[in-house]
């Protein structure tokens, strides 16, 4: 494992999760949703995804560590799509004050070796229209986008 990332605590957990449950209404209200939808939708989704928490089967949560201070996560579970098996990224998160060190980038390189570890050909995210850092990171990385949905309040 890389001397950045290690695999979160079950003490940590609570802390992820408060953090992980407003960072994702976050993203959704600022691409444009209304923010009780999308404060709505963060609390099923991962109600729905982590129901056993660190210990929820195929979900891998990690800590980001700047030296020996948690700084971050990562979020990674395996998933059959149409286009076969993959490591999905469901959530990157490294906090504003530790951003520009590299850490974001090393949790991918992270990801796409523990992705060849399981023997998994692809490694898949999504990410909200607006957040230009991250798809610039993720373009950076070799990622191409793939599907980009749009739509138009009436």
């Amino acid at each position: 494992m890389s001397e950045a990332i290690r695999l979160l605590r079950g003490d940590e957990y609570d802390e992820f999760l408060a953090h992980a449950l407003v960072q994702y209404a976050d993203d959704m209200i600022r691409a444009g949703i209304d923010a009780d939808a999308a404060r709505a939708k963060s609390e099923r989704d991962h109600a729905a995804l982590l129901p056993d928490g660190v210990d929820t089967a195929g979900h891998s949560l990690y800590a980001i560590l700047d030296g020996d201070t948690r700084v971050g996560y990562l979020w990674l579970a395996e998933r059959e799509s149409e286009m076969g098996r993959n490591l999905f990224v469901y959530g990157i998160q490294v906090d504003e004050s530790h951003r520009g060190r590299g850490l974001g980038r090393a949790a991918m390189v992270f990801a796409e070796e523990e992705a060849r570890r399981r023997g998994l050909p692809r490694i898949a995210l999504n990410v909200f229209g607006g957040n230009d850092v991250a798809r610039a990171l993720y373009a950076s990385l070799g990622y191409r986008e793939t599907a980009i949905y749009m739509e138009k309040a009436l």
